[in-house]
């Protein structure tokens, strides 16, 4: 796929040719620091930055060449890190801005409270001036040197005021800055739902992911999403219980060749017990390896593989204009 030569990536590290942002996965959880998130779970706190590094090269190695991160605003995110790992690793970091999940915050927290255009324009600062060393966990705001890239947020299995609220921020901010929007989908619920309201809020579908979304493996509902032009991410691949077969193979297999630009891989390895380097399994190189092999014997050429893995992530996590 070609690329408009001022086509950009924003990575925790600075800006890149989209063209060279190599093998991608589209959603991960490289760093999850001690938050109210990981004192409910503690297997959420990856925050081991020699883990994260050993991990990183290792897939590295096996040809992976970039993620995008997941954790957004006041979650676990620390941006210094990131920075950290991307650059002893050699791998592209993308750190997001927005807001997770209400149940991953305190009930008092700012989140709940401050307006659409408040949320926005915190969002904007981390995407055009740099993210907060504090991770907006305040008061006080130092803003580093390391821009956001990507606006993450989610919808659980019925929209909120919290929620609503959220969406209309985050898209203000897309329009605003041209940064492409990852999103949240609870166990593949309400996907449609997002793609209605970001559609209504302005949104350029081209640059949003709608993350989980093989967690509801329909045919008919996944050709739905993507005949409306979003890019999905699957992330179930080693999930699946023995006697489950392994829907997300299906789903590749069935939709790739049909629409081979709008579906992308990750992981989704937001436990310790999933991260080898932490002492667990399948690791981060699961998919450029075994699924990867899976997909081949399936029939799915090397072309296609390069189309979930390269050209797609490039185009999808590219700035548009403003």
């Amino acid at each position: 796929m070609a690329f408009a030569p001022e086509s950009f990536v924003r990575t925790v590290l600075g800006d890149i040719p989209a063209g060279r942002l190599g093998v991608c996965y589209a959603h991960e959880h490289v760093i999850i620091d001690g938050s109210f998130a990981t004192c409910a779970t503690p297997d959420f706190l990856i925050d081991d930055v020699e883990c994260a590094v050993t991990e990183l090269r290792q897939f590295y190695a096996d040809g992976g060449r970039a993620m995008v991160d997941s954790m957004p605003c006041d979650s676990g995110r620390n941006v210094l890190k990131l920075a950290t790992v991307s650059r002893r690793s050699g791998v592209h970091l993308v750190c997001p801005t927005g807001l997770h999940l209400a149940k991953y915050y305190d009930p008092g927290h700012w989140g709940n409270f401050y307006t659409e255009d408040q949320l926005a324009a915190l969002f904007v600062a981390d995407i055009t001036e740099g993210v907060d060393a504090h991770d907006y966990n305040g008061p006080l705001v130092e803003r580093t040197s390391h821009r956001a890239g990507v606006i993450k947020f989610a919808s659980d299995r019925a929209f909120s005021g919290r929620e609503e609220k959220i969406f209309a921020a985050a898209a203000q901010a897309h329009r605003r800055t041209g940064c492409p929007i990852l999103t949240h989908t609870e166990q593949g619920e309400l996907a449609l739902a997002q793609i209605e309201r970001l559609r209504s809020h302005g949104v350029d579908l081209r640059h949003v992911c709608l993350s989980h979304t093989d967690r509801k493996p329909d045919l008919g509902l996944h050709r739905e999403l993507l005949a409306s032009g979003v890019r999905v991410e699957y992330d179930s691949a080693f999930r699946w219980k023995p006697g489950q077969g392994n829907p997300t193979r299906d789903l590749v297999v069935a939709l790739l060749p049909e629409f081979p630009d709008q579906i992308m891989l990750g992981m989704d390895a937001a436990r310790r017990g999933y991260w080898r380097s932490y002492g667990g399994g399948p690791g981060l190189s699961f998919l450029l390896n075994d699924f990867s092999a899976l997909l081949r014997a399936a029939g799915l050429s090397q072309a296609l593989l390069d189309r979930i893995f390269v050209s797609t992530p490039a185009s999808t996590f590219a700035f548009s204009p403003p």
